[in-house]
């Protein structure tokens, strides 16, 4: 056999032309327990171990418990559940819908009953056969046939749509899922998970980052389902479910008025939730909270005018414009400044002039400037009045701790999170952090001058102070509301694509991501920015909002 150089974990050696990664990294000697190689990125790429060394290439291990080999043990993860589901029930559509916790949620399309009991014995029977994975290409008549046959109505959708020469697809027995992203090359790692009976669908759950070698007690959200069931019934009523019948819209020019219908949707929240604000006659302090993108400042600028409409007036606080100087802000464990902690804010200054609104006196709002690190008071005073909001926004305001001696009776609070249901067809998400991190790197780029690789970079960071200091308080929250728009990616993608293609393969925290986020955003027709509606949430992110503040 011909061999040629590489380099495998610094390494030189001379392998196989055409050899599988599998079989030069030690693929399969150990178990899940272990912390195995789960994957390669080949030239900063990753890669799936089924697949074969073509030239002068640079590789490394990537295991399983790391950011990387987690995403394709959960990929591999949700692919089990779909080929045994293949096999029990061959004439039925399995669909995955959204995550939820350490999970994701899956239901089959006909509404129909299923025996969980049965899929379960069929996945571990997968695992003990240790069934394999291939990465197949077919072309467009072939994958169109077999998608049409294995009634995978998005799929053929999808396909139509882009209308390519072939696609990748995984293969596993008979059962084909199309290729988006790496997973194992058989099933045999795929030990620790559980699925369950939830709502009227399956509820898949896997280990997570604090509990990577065990499956922890399950903790129900009913009040992040019941938002995410809304969101659902609300593409059944405009026939947007995948990218798709996204692209269909585009394509025959009626993706305009889907636009109007789909703000008009989210503007009907709005007001429903200043209904219910107005309904609870002692609330005079009303909290926004989300996630880094969920478009928080526009969503509080909306609300503060529906209220307005209403008869009422607003005072909104930007729980950003009281950090305190750098010198002050604590650090984390790298020895970085941590943003993301309450005590970076200056809370003595912010309890106060809550204090003296609330006793009708008048304040100066302050705002902080991180370019001077140094907070400036408005020349302007407010005070508030019985007629009067305080709207506070940012991503501490679910924190019991930020007010703990204002009496409870006195606020509302409200959560906010971009949570996408807008999927690639039935068997491939699109998660809610990837549509995050795209709105996040087109707004960087456009407010700071961020290059792709500073916000992909970031993006633990941010990860860690969402999973520290947001989700814990969520269910504190009145009430949630999803602030993803199904039509976005298709603006964002043409602004983001560009500043994706910008990374290196030396950046090796970001080029792995940046290469995935191009793969799927391929799939994506374009939308021009004009279409958007200048008071829309997603204007945060593009520019050109109403709100020229942002």
């Amino acid at each position: 056999m011909e061999e040629i150089k590489v380099i495998i974990d610094g390494e030189r050696k001379n392998v196989g032309f055409l050899s599988e990664y599998k079989s030069i990294v030690g693929y399969g000697a150990r178990k899940y327990e272990e912390n195995p190689v789960a994957g390669v990125l080949v030239n900063g790429k990753l890669s799936s171990l089924s697949e074969r060394i073509e030239g002068k290439e640079e590789i490394e291990s990537i295991h399983l418990f790391s950011p990387l080999g987690k995403r394709i043990y959960r990929k591999t993860l949700t692919l089990l559940l779909s080929y045994a589901s293949s096999l029990v029930y061959p004439d039925r559509p399995l669909a995955i819908g959204h995550s939820l916790g350490d999970g994701y949620f899956f239901r089959y399309e006909d509404g129909g009953a299923f025996d969980i009991t049965l899929l379960k014995e069929k996945m571990n029977d997968i695992v003990r056969r240790k069934a394999g994975i291939e990465k197949v290409r077919l072309c467009h008549e072939d994958a169109l046939r077999y998608a049409e046959k294995s009634a995978q109505k998005e799929t053929v959708i999808l396909l139509e749509s882009i209308n390519a020469s072939g696609y990748d697809f995984l293969k596993c027995g008979t059962y084909y899922q199309l290729y988006t992203e790496p997973v194992l090359p058989d099933f045999s790692l795929v030990t620790l998970w559980e699925i369950r009976e939830y709502a009227d669908g399956i509820l898949l759950r896997y280990p997570q980052t604090r509990s990577i070698t065990s499956i922890l007690p399950f903790a129900d959200n009913p009040l992040l389902f019941s938002i995410f069931e809304e969101s659902r019934r609300n593409k059944d009523v405009l026939s947007v479910r995948s990218i798709g019948e996204l692209n269909d819209c585009i394509a025959d020019n009626t993706i305009g008025h889907k636009i109007l219908l789909m703000e008009a949707q989210q503007r009907r929240k709005i007001i429903k939730i200043a209904d219910m604000i107005l309904a609870k006659k002692s609330a005079r302090i009303i909290y926004i909270a989300g996630p880094s993108s969920s478009g928080k400042t526009t969503f509080s600028l909306k609300l503060s005018d529906e209220l307005r409409i209403m008869g009422k007036k607003a005072i909104k606080i930007s729980l950003d414009d009281y950090y305190k100087p750098r010198r002050e802000v604590p650090r984390d464990e790298s020895g970085d400044y941590d943003y993301e902690v309450l005590s970076a804010l200056n809370l003595e200054l912010f309890r106060t002039q809550v204090k003296a609104l609330l006793e009708g006196q008048e304040i100066h709002l302050p705002s902080f400037s991180f370019i001077k690190q140094e907070t400036i008071f408005s020349d302007e005073g407010c005070r508030m009045d019985e007629d009067t909001y305080l709207v506070v926004e940012g991503i501490h305001g679910l924190n019991p701790e930020l007010l703990p001696d204002i009496d409870e009776s006195l606020s509302f609070k409200i959560y906010i999170s971009a949570l996408t249901l807008l999927n690639l067809d039935s068997n491939t998400r699109i998660s809610t952090t990837d549509n995050r991190i795209i709105r996040r790197m087109v707004r960087d780029n456009r407010t700071r001058g961020f290059d792709a690789v500073e916000t992909i970079s970031r993006w633990p960071s941010v990860e860690r102070g969402e999973k520290n200091h947001i989700f814990p308080y969520q269910n504190n929250a009145d009430v949630m509301i999803n602030s993803a728009l199904d039509y976005e990616l298709a603006v964002l993608a043409p602004k983001a694509i560009p500043l994706l293609r910008m990374v290196k393969k030396k950046e090796k925290a970001a080029y792995p991501t940046a290469q995935r986020l191009l793969s799927f955003l391929s799939f994506i027709s374009p939308i021009d920015t004009t279409a958007v509606p200048s008071d829309s949430i997603l204007r945060e992110f593009i520019g050109g909002s109403v709100y020229t503040a942002i």
